[in-house]
């Protein structure tokens, strides 16, 4: 079975080709550029260098949020478009339980944390059970300082992973004291090769009937609804 994954859930494109149980190729970049360009050309010249046709594929994994509104429409759409046409399942994976098995092997809890602007964050708490990570709190939007106060009493180490982590480093650590670790950096962003480990045992959903997980709506959205409560 072979599964195309796709993540542009942030700055982050990342696409790959797991292939019966291993990674047959993986494409990531970190750049603060447009993934609306440069995403269909990653999944072509990946395929390519794979010898893999459309055809070939039997599921497509993506990121299905949180992240940047943008980004996730962009990765979303294209995985739809896709799944649809090769009538093929779509299997949406949380953009933060990607992140998080990048601390598969730490013994303790693991906060994958996105910047959700204005001291806020996406942030979802996992711990490792044998090579699978388990959500111990759900995904949401909080305030860095109410996440620090929930995770305070616990009395566990925790290792916080994902581009958010400079700019909530320090205020984690005055709260946390030496029980906050932070992720090095190449380990903070996500790898789009555990897409297809992830999604290879998962039954994935129409196309048609799949949306991405904001968890909040843009400020755009949200200030058009309450100006039209009554419309």
């Amino acid at each position: 079975m072979i599964i195309l994954g796709i993540d542009t859930s942030n700055d982050t494109l990342g696409v790959s080709l797991w292939r019966d149980q291993a990674v047959v190729g993986e494409f990531i970049t970190n750049l603060k550029k447009n993934h609306s360009i440069r995403l269909l050309p990653a999944i072509a010249d990946l395929m390519k260098t794979c010898d893999i046709t459309p055809q070939d594929l039997a599921k497509i994994a993506v990121a299905e949020g949180p992240g940047s509104y943008t980004g996730l429409r962009i990765g979303v759409t294209v995985a739809k478009t896709m799944a649809w046409d090769l009538k093929i399942p779509l299997v949406g994976v949380s953009s933060l339980e990607l992140m998080a098995q990048n601390g598969r092997f730490f013994d303790g809890l693991v906060v994958p944390i996105m910047d959700a602007r204005r001291g806020n964050v996406y942030a979802g708490v996992y711990e490792a059970q044998g090579e699978r990570m388990v959500a111990k709190k759900a995904d949401g939007h909080h305030a860095f300082a109410d996440l620090l106060q929930t995770l305070a009493p616990l009395n566990e180490r925790i290792l916080f992973i994902g581009d958010a982590v400079t700019a909530f480093a320090t205020e984690a650590a005055e709260v946390l004291g030496d029980r906050a670790i932070f992720a090095k950096e190449a380990l903070r962003y996500p790898r789009p090769a555990f897409l297809g480990e992830l999604a290879s045992e998962a039954e994935g959903v129409d196309a048609h009937s799949f949306v991405p997980k904001y968890l909040k709506l843009a400020e755009a959205e949200s200030k058009w609804l309450e100006a039209n409560r009554d419309v």
